[in-house]
């Protein structure tokens, strides 16, 4: 009964992104850690913003997010032990073939923006303080824009994950922009296609923290940095290269400590 109840309690609660979760690279990574270590590991897959709320509220184990500026201050507030890069993407602006805002092809993503406003073409924003969320008003401000003042006319904020928000954009002929990864996997694109890319302004940093113990003493640090070294280390690392959508690579592993 005593080895039931130990087997039972190894798990770990990994506070996540819904781009993470919805890529699928979850299910083809957890396997391979728990075939490993043993360990099951539970994702709660929200916003950026809320996944780092849920673990200062020590309803996690590890956080694996992208807002670096964020995670780091998540670490210097003692709520986390020590923040590590793990893997990279980048963010598109994917809109409808009509392309009422002539953005389609190009590079720069401020000129993109500020043409989408000039025009007052259709923008669906998750609006939900996730890493993408962030991303995008930081691009906005880059652009010299405050769409907050056009919320509910050509700029909706949906409040919501990226495959809702991505459902809203296709439903309302809208541009939108998404993390290439669910980009990728998401099925519903109607006649939606990416129409900017390749600004290093998109580039998209993941990280990883384990939620410190001496804060939150319910905490499993040692199972949780097991899944740490491991997502990190040689294994971890090629397991996420490995990850392919329709022959494309989701993620591009780069872990080092930072």
């Amino acid at each position: 009964m005593q080895g039931s109840a130990l087997a039972a309690d190894d798990f770990i609660i990994v506070q996540s992104t819904t781009s993470t979760q919805n890529s699928g690279l979850y299910d083809h990574l957890l396997p391979k850690f728990q075939e490993k270590s043993g360990i099951e590991v539970r994702v709660v897959a929200v916003g950026t913003g809320q996944a780092i709320k849920n673990a200062q509220n020590c309803d996690g184990d590890v956080l694996l997010v992208h807002a670096k500026v964020s995670e780091q201050k998540f670490v210097s507030e003692g709520y986390g032990v020590s923040r590590a890069d793990v893997m990279y993407n980048d963010f598109v602006i994917v809109g409808p073939a009509a392309d009422p805002a002539s953005v389609a092809g190009g590079k720069d993503v401020t000129a993109a923006l500020a043409k989408i406003k000039q025009t007052s073409a259709a923008f669906a924003s998750r609006g939900d303080d996730s890493g993408t969320h962030k991303k995008e008003l930081a691009l906005w401000k880059a652009a010299g824009v405050d769409p907050s003042g056009d919320s509910g006319g050509w700029y909706r904020e949906t409040g919501s994950g990226m495959g809702a928000t991505l459902n809203t954009a296709v439903g309302m002929g809208a541009y939108a922009m998404t993390d290439r990864a669910t980009w990728i996997a998401f099925a519903n694109k109607g006649d939606h296609k990416i129409a900017v890319e390749g600004d290093e302004r998109m580039f998209n940093q993941y990280g990883v923290i384990l939620v410190n113990p001496e804060i939150c003493d319910n905490v499993k640090a040692d199972l949780g940095q097991q899944f740490i070294d491991w997502i990190l280390s040689d294994d971890g690392q090629s397991a996420i290269a490995d990850y392919t959508r329709d022959g494309q690579q989701l993620f591009f592993p780069n872990a080092r400590m930072s």
